[in-house]
């Protein structure tokens, strides 16, 4: 792909960060996320308040990716936004936004799939210059509202061949937490916790879901109930015993995951893995990934912490490989809540 000076801006706020980046010629000039405490006080995401937060930091978030980046508005060559899946509201807003200043600028939209902006975060150029995946990849992609395992034969060309049915793996950790009492947003604090505990103290059932599909809902009733009859004998059994729960459910929910991505790789021969999502910031799973490969010689990409959870760069760079495609958007587009690819 022949590509110069091209300069993208791209918007994310599918849920509760919102976030501003510019990416020229696939690399990063600047990331900007702002994040919304509130939520913490709910134990969850208030898709109301979420908005609200978005329509106040948008603003500034834009302005101080464009400083940061020593940029000019007429330095960009088109916007790229989150189109969905996500929040309704917090989509709205960021759509909305990117659109009006699209206009105002007269260049070009673009739409972007959230999770697909996930996998080619691989592909964001920074100063370390890490080596990128090459076609075909699978890659496994973990989040709080999705859990898939895809095929990626291009930058563009995309199959999803395993997914959940159900809850996703970071709706598992986030209720899981809940139930052991742990603050919002839970996932990260039962890695904290688990790695001081013990993986093996007790033992959840796998689900046995056919293809390369995935469940998580059935684990978390088992969870549920597992707690409810051992708070019966000892009303304090969650506080003496946090760390090996902890550990205990987050080994049962990465053997779920590795456990299809090899049955993935198996049956389609394809050795080059990534991970991608806001799970892959998840240090156990990204270390049994590790062990995984050396096992099976594949050949692994894990993204850095800053382009796993939600961010702009990771639109910007799907947007700068679109524009390098003339895949735009249109003013009349609205965003989608359920969004698939």
């Amino acid at each position: 792909m022949k590509h110069k000076n091209i300069t993208i801006l791209g918007i994310e706020s599918s849920c509760d960060e919102t976030s501003a980046a510019l990416i020229k010629d696939g690399k990063i000039l600047a990331n900007i996320i702002a994040t919304q405490k509130i939520h913490e006080t709910f134990g969850g995401v208030v898709p109301e308040l979420a908005s609200r937060a978005h329509q106040i930091n948008i603003v500034p978030a834009v302005k101080i990716a464009i400083e940061k980046a020593n940029c000019s508005v007429n330095d960009i060559d088109a916007i790229a936004y989150t189109r969905g899946p996500g929040l309704m509201g917090a989509l709205l807003v960021g759509a909305s936004f990117a659109k009006a200043m699209a206009l105002a600028l007269q260049i070009p939209l673009i739409e972007v799939h959230h999770m697909q902006a996930h996998i080619l975060a691989h592909f964001i150029e920074d100063d370390e210059n890490k080596p990128k995946p090459q076609f075909p990849f699978l890659c496994l992609t973990v989040s709080g509202g999705h859990t898939q395992i895809v095929r990626v034969d291009d930058y563009l060309k995309m199959k999803i061949i395993g997914e959940t049915i159900d809850d996703a793996a970071g709706e598992a950790f986030d209720k899981v937490a809940k139930l052991l009492k742990l603050p919002y947003p839970g996932g990260p604090w039962i890695d904290k916790l688990a790695q001081h505990g013990n993986p093996e103290r007790f033992v959840f059932p796998h689900p046995q879901i056919k293809n390369l599909d995935f469940s998580f809902s059935g684990l978390k009733t088992s969870i549920l109930y597992f707690l409810q009859n051992e708070t019966l004998k000892d009303a304090n059994f969650i506080e003496h015993n946090k760390a090996d729960l902890c550990a205990s459910v987050q080994k049962t929910i990465i053997d779920i995951l590795l456990s299809k991505l090899q049955k993935a790789a198996k049956i389609t021969g394809i050795n080059t893995i990534a991970l991608a999502g806001g799970v892959s910031a998840n240090s156990g799973l990204r270390n049994q990934l590790q062990m995984l490969a050396q096992k099976n010689k594949w050949n692994i990409f894990i993204p850095k912490f800053e382009y796993c959870t939600d961010n702009a760069a990771m639109i910007a760079i799907t947007g700068y490989y679109k524009y390098l495609n003339n895949d735009f958007g249109a003013q009349h587009h609205a965003p989608f809540a359920r969004y698939t690819f």
